[in-house]
């Protein structure tokens, strides 16, 4: 049994459509009918993430704990529980592709490590999209690490400790064990999901956060006209 595990907290406006994806991509036929679960993580939600979720053929766990180290610990444990062979992590904000969770298992790797694009840039003045486009390495070997884009072999998972409980970069943490305990790691763009670049982001330190501060880069180099003021 594979799982597909997704944390979110007060995500009603797009929980609908990352679960339908991501239930597309569980009934993939190159899966060959293996069984998949779609556990999504209501953490700390005051609207309707849970219901619509659930709506959609989801499992729904509902914790409050506000960490999304937590509730992706919290998803894989349940995952693990029932028996799942394969832990897929994606966002509640993020469309993974029909085929996302085979690409991931043809790497034949203990964990796996993918790309993002982004599908709506609107939120972001257009200097940002081209910074992105010209320093996101978007190809195998990327030494890239997105929680809305990783999977681990549920062996090599609990062999690495685990999600460790932390309000950002908890994604990073596990592949740096996963390192320490010499797991094979694949770095391919090979699984795809599109995710969101908007500023109400719910992670301090994610993808979100590092947009809006090359926004403001580029906005304090167009009113001082320092380059210097832009990243590369």
């Amino acid at each position: 049994m594979l799982a597909i595990v997704i944390p979110a907290h007060n995500e009603a406006a797009h929980i609908g459509a990352c679960v339908a994806a991501a239930r597309r991509a569980a009934d993939h036929h190159q899966l060959l009918g293996e069984a998949v679960r779609v556990i999504v993580v209501a953490d700390s939600c005051g609207d309707e993430t849970g219901e619509i979720a659930r709506a959609l053929g989801a499992q729904v766990s509902c914790i409050e704990a506000r960490n999304v180290g937590v509730a992706r610990a919290h998803g894989a444990e349940r995952a693990l529980a029932l028996g799942a062979r394969w832990l897929a992590f994606t966002d509640a904000d993020t469309t993974v592709a029909t085929d996302w969770l085979v690409r991931q298992l043809d790497c034949c790797a203990d964990a796996v490590c993918g790309v993002i694009g982004v599908h709506d840039w609107s939120p972001h003045i257009g200097a940002v999209r081209e910074h992105f486009g010209r320093t996101y390495t978007d190809a195998d070997g990327h030494r890239h690490i997105h929680g809305a884009n990783l999977g681990v072999s549920a062996k090599a998972y609990v062999q690495a400790g685990g999600f460790a409980p932390l309000e950002s970069s908890e994604d990073v943490a596990l592949v740096e064990a996963l390192m320490a305990i010499g797991a094979r790691i694949e770095w391919s763009a090979s699984p795809r999901v599109l995710t969101s670049a908007r500023t109400d982001f719910r992670a301090k330190k994610g993808f979100g956060a590092t947009l809006l501060e090359v926004s403001r880069r580029y906005l304090n180099a167009d009113v001082t006209g320092d380059a210097r003021a832009i990243a590369a």
